[in-house]
């Protein structure tokens, strides 16, 4: 027992303190079980009830949804040669916040990307709040590799597409090109991007903190590729196009020029070349000239390429038939305050020689007896003054002005191509529809696409015309050297002064315009050269624009196996040829002429068509 004093210092006995242990402990384990019970209530609700947040947080850190690339689909001519085709590349890109973790390796980096280190080094900080920044894009995946092999840490790569132009420089004008990102930009690759681009897909992945994936969790979304495009053009007629072109703007020192072909019958483009061009496989941002389709944007006085329009607008409307005579005495005719001529007095031309002469004062006179509204009409059912539907991207509608806007010479200047612009298509179109007796097509790209044929003239009008525009390559004509030997060719050359401050400077833009052959019309082809050298006084269409025509379209007769209507003058060039050999034979030394002739042959079959 213990013993304690009170207040007055009286000693007595203390009781034993009461000490409830077994309560102490319920209480602390009562409490530790409401805890227990909160954290258990709080870890459902995460888990179950509200866990949308905090699964967002953590998918945020690992889970990404990455695009799945797909190509576009390939071009093709009509023959299904390529044209375009797409080509797996490999683009590098890196983690800003991850990349400038690591300074030291960005000299390394920048070394591996063939970048100044400053450069790498702006980039990295004007992005440094960011997760991903390209650091080269579509290269080849053997140089992405060797990137990658360096192991610098936030360094990645990933699949693309970049589009590759087999043709090259030949067919850029037509195809166009794409972007950056792969996106048509020009040409048939803008006008069908929607069709050739397809639909890029989707998957879900987890990624570790390098940025490397370890699982596929889902795929979101299938990629579908690009669909393929059939396109009307030849590539092989595209090339000899393109080869006369640039051999005819040598020879002659012009500034640019445009060659189409057409497909008579269902208007379908064959080829279509201008120059200057680009290389649609390294396009920059210099020479934007370059990459002008001058076939469908640009405008120019179509010249005496519309005369056989005239003589057909004259036939149709009464006026005049096709054995009239015209006086063109004394060889030129008023025109306002100056005057209309021709490159001589030709005197009394009947309809053919008007064409066959090419002259001015012919068609003028012609024209004068046609009312304002029936010429107007006329040239607007052959496509002059309005888009060819085409669907060509910026292609221009032309230029035919209102009889409401004429002058007193309007009219006349008309009648040999002057006072109203067209497109080289325009004027392909043209002479198609008179080759096709009379039936307008629409111009088509796409193979297999062309509409329904319109009657815009009476087939025998528009055959009368074409026989007549024969004369113009026969001797005698403004067009011989267009001739093709074993073919009748029907065209007509021009030749127009340029526009410039109001008037017309001494620069001139030649023309040629064609159908071969006469008697079965299978192409139709306007070759249009700007700007030739007027030093050497060869700048006329008959001496720059035709032979471009002659060459192009004797190589598309032969690989299109189209058979001569012009058996007579073929069989005499034969003979011809072989009387020459044998003469030649005949002049050489009797131990030579012993000889086998290995030449014999194959002079003797120069020249031959199937």
């Amino acid at each position: 027992m213990k013993f304690g004093k009170d207040r007055n210092g009286v000693t007595k006995p203390r009781g034993r303190a009461r000490f409830d242990l077994r309560g102490r402990l319920k209480i602390v384990a009562g409490g530790l079980g409401l805890c227990a019970l909160a954290l258990v209530a709080r870890a459902v609700d995460l888990q179950l009830v509200d866990n949308a947040y905090y699964q967002q947080k953590a998918d945020s850190r690992f889970l990404r949804e990455i695009p799945i690339p797909t190509s576009r689909g390939m071009i093709t001519d009509r023959n299904g040669e390529p044209l375009a085709v797409s080509s797996p590349v490999d683009t590098v890109w890196g983690n800003p916040q991850e990349l400038l973790k690591s300074p030291a390796r960005l000299p390394e980096l920048a070394e591996a990307l063939g970048v100044p280190l400053d450069e790498l080094e702006r980039k990295l900080a004007q992005r440094a709040d960011k997760e991903f920044v390209y650091l080269q894009r579509r290269i080849n995946p053997a140089a992405a590799e060797k990137i990658l092999a360096r192991k610098i840490p936030g360094v990645f790569s990933q699949r693309e597409f970049r589009r590759f132009y087999p043709q090259g420089e030949a067919l850029a004008h037509v195809l166009g090109f794409t972007n950056i990102d792969d996106l048509g930009q020009e040409g048939v690759e803008l006008a069908f991007d929607d069709w050739l681009r397809g639909t890029p897909g989707a998957q879900k992945v987890i990624r570790d903190r390098r940025g490397r994936i370890v699982e596929n969790v889902d795929l979101v979304r299938a990629a579908q590729p690009g669909k393929d495009l059939v396109l009307s053009i030849d590539r092989r007629i595209q090339y000899l196009a393109h080869r006369e072109l640039r051999r005819a703007l040598l020879e002659t020192g012009a500034s640019a020029g445009s060659a189409v072909v057409l497909d008579v019958a269902t208007g379908e483009i064959l080829a279509m070349a201008n120059l200057p061009t680009f290389n649609p496989n390294a396009v920059t941002g210099e020479h934007r000239d370059a990459r002008r389709n001058r076939a469908v944007t640009d405008l120019i006085e179509p010249g005496s390429t519309i005369k056989p329009l005239t003589v057909a607008a004259g036939i149709e409307a009464g006026v005049i038939a096709p054995d009239s005579r015209v006086d063109t005495s004394p060889g030129w005719i008023a025109n306002g305050r100056y005057r209309t001529s021709d490159f001589r007095n030709y005197g009394v031309l009947d309809i053919t020689g008007i064409l066959t002469k090419s002259s001015n004062v012919g068609v003028s006179k012609i024209v004068h007896r046609l009312p304002d509204k029936t010429f107007y009409d006329f040239l607007r059912r052959f496509g002059y003054g309005q888009s060819t539907g085409s669907g060509f991207p910026g292609e221009a509608a032309g230029l035919l002005p209102p009889p409401a806007s004429w002058s007193g010479t309007s009219k006349q200047t008309m009648s040999y191509g002057y006072g109203l612009s067209a497109t080289p298509l325009q004027i392909a179109h043209a002479y198609a529809t008179l080759g096709n007796h009379g039936r307008a097509m629409t111009p088509t790209l796409v193979k297999g696409q062309g509409g329904e044929p319109a009657q815009v003239l009476a087939p025998e009008i528009a055959d009368e015309v074409v026989r007549m525009m024969q004369t113009v390559t026969e001797p005698g004509g403004t067009g011989t050297r267009a001739a093709i030997l074993g073919y009748h060719v029907a065209g007509k050359s021009g030749t127009a002064r340029k526009a410039s401050g109001g008037g017309y400077a001494r620069r001139y833009v030649a023309f040629f315009a064609g159908l071969v052959p006469v008697d079965n019309p299978r192409f139709s082809m306007a070759v249009v050269i700007d700007d030739p050298d007027t030093s050497a006084g060869v700048y006329g269409g008959g001496a720059v624009s035709a032979p471009v025509f002659q060459r192009v379209m004797d190589g598309a007769l032969r690989l299109m196996d189209v058979p001569p209507d012009d058996i007579d003058t073929w069989l005499a060039a034969q003979a011809k040829d072989q009387a020459k050999a044998q003469a030649a034979n005949a002049r050489r030394p009797a131990a030579v002429a012993t000889l086998p002739d290995a030449t014999a042959p194959a002079a003797a079959t120069v020249g031959a068509r199937p």
